[in-house]
This record gives C-alpha cells, structure tokens and sequence, in this order.
C-alpha cells in the first residue's frame, strides 16, 4: 500500500474520537502530523503522542470556525511542513433535540460555520503547502445524513443540511484543486462510536479510520469531490 499521502498530514478537530484516531494512525505508519484543536493544553491524549513521537506531532490551536485563528494556524503548519500531503477536515459539531417550531437560527449558522465554511476556508489557506505536496490529498469527513436523497424525516436537521453543504464545498475545492493535482475525497466515516455518534453505534474508531486511510491510498486518479462511504462506495447526493 503507497503510504504516500500520509507523510506530512494535517488534522482537525484532533483532540478526540475520530480526530484523534487519524492522529494515532497517521503516526504509526510513520507520518509527521500537524493536530488542530481548540484548547491544546487540555488535550491530554495529544499531548501524550506528542511526548511519545518527539518532532513528529505537532499541536497548534485552532478554532475552525474563526478566520483570524485558522489563517495563524495556517501560517504556523507552513513553520512546520514545507509542503502537505494530507488534510483531513475532521472537526465538527452535531446539535440534538432539535425540533421543527423550535429550531435556533444561531445554531444552525454556528453548525454551517464549523461544518461547512470551515472546511473550505481551511482548504484555500493551505493550499500553497497542499501545491508543494507528494500526491497531495483532501479528505473531507461528511456523513451519510447529508445525502439529500435519504432525507426520510425530520431529525438532526442543523448537522444534515451542514453535511449536504460540506458535500458541494468538497466538489468546489475539486474544481479549483484538480488541475494541480491534487485530489478532494469527501466521505462517510460509517455510524461510529464517538462521542457525536453514541455507543450505540456499531463502528470502532480504529476500524473507521483505517477505512478512510486506506480510501485515500488507493482511490485511483486524481478524486474529485466525489461523496462515499469509507469502503469508497458512492453515496446519493
């Protein structure tokens, strides 16, 4: 398997569930790591990879949804890496008990902000160390509840019409990176056991990302924007 892509990776929403697991996979096959997250020094887990990979792990503050703060982490992983080979936009944020007649207008823009105009801005301030990349990747983590085509009720609807947004931000960042060669996969990790996806769920973390790693190995040409599930298979849009 060509490992490429994960040599010099960024991750958000690093701190925990999803995020971390890329973390702890990404090193173990050798990769240097840029981790974003909110609070750096609380995160624990990351801060013990971090002493347990010397010059390997780097965890730098980064709220997504602030322009001022992702262009200064932007700015300190260009300190860090000459050129990027993986960014997994990861970080992102699920309301519940949401009820039509009760929906807030602040979370829904909070949501889309996280979930959809992060990624995207995120993206456009990494792209002069996505150009000097090696087979140089986006992976963008959707969900298959932003699939219009399976809207079967009315549940979770901040999160679904954020994803539904992320998924046609992933094709735009396809359209304006493809021609440099670099690729957007825009992806459902599965129902997984997180915190935002509940014991309940019947995914491990680890079985999940080792999925969408293996689909940013081997997904042939140069993907774009194209919305799958974690075994690369497509989704409705």
């Amino acid at each position: 398997m060509d490992n490429t892509s994960s040599h010099r990776a960024i991750v958000t929403g690093a701190n925990r569930g999803l995020g971390l697991e890329f973390v702890r996979q990404l090193l173990a096959r050798g990769g240097r790591v840029v981790a974003g997250c909110r609070h750096p020094t609380a995160a624990d887990a990351l801060q013990s990879l971090s002493a347990a990979h010397p010059g390997r792990l780097y965890v730098l503050t980064l709220a997504v949804d602030s322009d001022t703060s992702r262009l200064a982490f932007a700015r300190e992983a260009a300190d860090q890496f000459d050129g990027l080979d993986l960014l997994v936009n990861n970080a992102g944020m699920l309301a519940t008990r949401e009820a039509f007649g009760e929906l807030d207008g602040q979370v829904l823009e909070q949501t889309l902000a996280t979930n959809t105009v992060a990624p995207l801005m995120l993206v456009q301030a990494l792209a002069p160390l996505l150009l000097r990349g090696a087979r140089a990747r986006v992976l963008n983590i959707s969900s298959a509840l932003g699939s219009i085509a399976r809207a079967d009720g009315f549940y979770t609807p901040t999160y679904r019409i954020s994803k539904a947004g992320l998924n046609m931000a992933g094709v735009m960042m396809a359209r304006a990176l493809n021609p440099s060669g670099i690729g957007v996969i825009t992806a459902s990790p599965g129902w997984v056991k997180t915190d935002m996806g509940g014991s309940d769920a019947p995914l491990n973390v680890d079985e999940s990302v080792a999925s969408l790693l293996r689909l940013v190995d081997e997904l042939p040409g140069i993907p774009a924007g194209d919305f799958l599930d974690r075994n690369g298979e497509p989704l409705p849009w």
